[in-house]
């Protein structure tokens, strides 16, 4: 079948309806696929009205449909959240892109990190609970256990990243004329972008959404990171322009949420792996940082912010609990130190929560490999 053969939209209607699992309602039939568009070039395009109860596969799963068809070059759905009852009617019409009640599903680019193996994201629900110290620490154990990692800090408006590695150096550009190449930082066997690297010390970045994805797409695309094993890409907080840009340009293996104990922070991350799961990326479970204190000259612990949000939202959620990551003096001193705890205080508590995290992860994004 040729890519402007008449017959072509007639078989991908056909694949997408064949594309839920046995007994499921028709996704074409029921106008859950609907605004289906095929070009003679073979490109296609459509839409899905997600439902409640829809299994978190269905969109890859249509997608793969439409890919399996003879003719097709390219598959770009947009994602439709569902509706609240106040709302009802059907998917309107008029127009694609971003407006209220959509989000588009991710259509990673090939070629971008194509010598890279595994890309982790780190995120949270709200800023100050941990997640660059996660990030950093994941990346450093990582790369201890002998693996090739790279850490890129997306965390535009606050990237904590360089302070945390102790780098003040600004990266190389190589490569000639039209073809240049930012040369990323090495630091504790990590390989690191940020854009504080690029900033002076105290300059803000100030900027909207649009740049923010450009910036992203350059860590992306013209930073020279070689072969990587893992890359751990820090997440700024909340559910905005970076993470959307990110899963619509690389496959990601997955997002490990960082939260602390208290329901204020418990709540936020709940909205951020609602988010994760809406574009399709597996959630590979939650760290709850900031879990007691204990006391050096009594022995008492101490929860001073409770115990047990993380595992509790994990549960309810049905993802994996990585670890509880304590409230521990050696975390301040090596992030101000510019030394990771796993490397700066390997023999603290914090240091064996965070590797044993790392290991967890490790093992999540190892599942996922083919055999």
């Amino acid at each position: 079948m040729t890519a402007d053969s008449p017959t072509l939209k007639t078989a991908v209607l056909a694949a997408l309806s064949r594309a839920v699992a046995p007994g499921a309602d028709d996704p074409v039939r029921s106008g859950q696929v609907h605004e289906l568009e095929v070009d003679a070039d073979g490109a296609v395009r459509f839409s899905v009205q997600l439902k409640g109860d829809d299994p978190g596969s269905l969109v890859k799963d249509l997608r793969s449909a439409a890919e399996g068809v003879e003719g097709v070059s390219s598959v770009k759905v947009n994602v439709q959240l569902p509706r609240s009852p106040a709302a009802g009617g059907a998917p309107s019409a008029g127009g694609g892109g971003l407006r209220p009640g959509t989000v588009p599903a991710p259509t990673p680019r090939p070629g971008i990190l194509a010598d890279t193996d595994h890309i982790v994201a780190v995120s949270s629900g709200k800023g100050g609970v941990g997640k660059s110290m996660v990030s950093s620490n994941l990346a450093v154990a990582l790369a201890r256990t002998g693996l090739r990692v790279g850490l890129l800090d997306a965390d535009i408006y606050g990237p904590n990243i360089p302070l945390m590695f102790g780098e003040t150096r600004r990266p190389r550009v190589v490569g000639g004329k039209g073809q240049e190449r930012i040369e990323p930082l090495e630091a504790h066997g990590v390989k690191l972008m940020s854009l504080g690297f690029l900033l002076e010390k105290e300059q803000p970045a100030i900027m909207r959404g649009p740049l923010i994805a450009g910036i992203l797409k350059q860590f992306l695309e013209q930073v020279e990171w070689g072969s990587l094993d893992v890359m751990v890409v820090d997440m700024p907080p909340g559910t905005g322009d970076a993470q959307l840009s990110l899963v619509q340009t690389i496959d990601l293996d997955g997002a490990v949420m960082v939260t602390t104990p208290q329901e204020v922070a418990t709540g936020d991350v709940r909205r951020g792996v609602k988010m994760f799961e809406r574009v399709n990326t597996r959630v590979l479970g939650i760290v709850e940082n900031m879990s007691g204190f204990t006391c050096p000259s009594c022995g008492d612990t101490h929860d001073l912010f409770g115990r047990g949000g993380g595992e509790r939202l994990a549960a309810e959620l049905g993802l994996d609990f990585l670890g509880r990551v304590p409230i521990d003096p050696a975390v301040r001193v090596a992030g101000d130190e510019g030394v990771p705890t796993v490397a700066g205080a390997p023999e603290s508590a914090a240091a064996a929560a965070l590797t044993a995290v790392a290991e967890r992860v490790l093992g999540a994004i190892r599942d996922g490999e083919p055999e």
